[in-house]
């Protein structure tokens, strides 16, 4: 994956209204999920930002909720690129993925965004997108291709996640298709049902016509 570099400030006031006077500033409210496991009671020490959140009765995870600038991640967003987030925070940096953003349901505007700390050691599921490669041999018979799933759900080691997943379609004839389960991409697990179609070559009109004037 690229990279992108992200300076973020620890957030110590949490509520909605410190939230909307942050968005007034043209700052975004975010978390970092995924830090280290802990103990609880937790009795370490704790830098800006951070906080334990509950796992179970004898289990914690630091969180750190932070705020990055609205103009800083545009170009993180607005992309179907996907990319490790080298997060910048408290003079640390923080290897992340961007997991979620919550918009605005009328204005479309963002009102936080979730990373998710990485680590080369540890699985994550993350959705990747799909790059069509090739010629099928339905459309060269008259049909269309069509693509049902832009993205995939993969899950490897974040060092292991490629930019895109390119699925071949030279052999693919008209009126077939191509599920989850006929892909296979090495280190790659592919979270999706197996029979979800992520491609097809449909019958068009024409190609009904030429297939019916063939046996006659």
């Amino acid at each position: 994956m690229k990279v992108y570099n992200l300076k973020a400030e620890a957030r110590k006031e949490g509520g909605k209204k410190a939230a909307k006077a942050l968005r007034a500033e043209g700052k975004i409210p975010a978390v970092l999920n995924g830090g280290k496991i802990v103990e609880l009671p937790f009795t370490g020490t704790l830098k800006d930002g951070e906080k334990v959140v509950e796992i179970d009765a004898k289990r914690g995870q630091i969180t750190t909720d932070i705020v990055v600038a609205a103009e800083d991640v545009r170009k993180l967003i607005y992309t179907p690129d996907i990319f490790e987030v080298d997060l910048e925070i408290n003079g640390e940096t923080r290897k992340s993925v961007l997991k979620e953003i919550q918009f605005q349901p009328v204005k479309d505007t963002i009102l936080h965004l979730d990373f998710l700390e990485v680590f080369p050691d540890k699985p994550i599921v993350m959705e990747v997108p799909v790059q069509i490669e090739g010629h099928a041999e339905g459309v060269k018979a008259g049909g269309k291709l069509s693509l049902s799933m832009r993205k995939l759900k993969v899950k490897a080691p974040y060092t292991a996640i490629p930019e895109r997943l390119v699925v071949n379609v030279d052999t693919l004839g008209l009126g077939k298709s191509l599920a989850v389960g006929d892909l296979h991409f090495e280190g790659l697990e592919l979270v999706n049902a197996k029979n979800a179609v992520v491609c097809a070559v449909q019958l068009t009109r024409a190609a009904r016509g030429a297939a019916a004037k063939a046996e006659e």
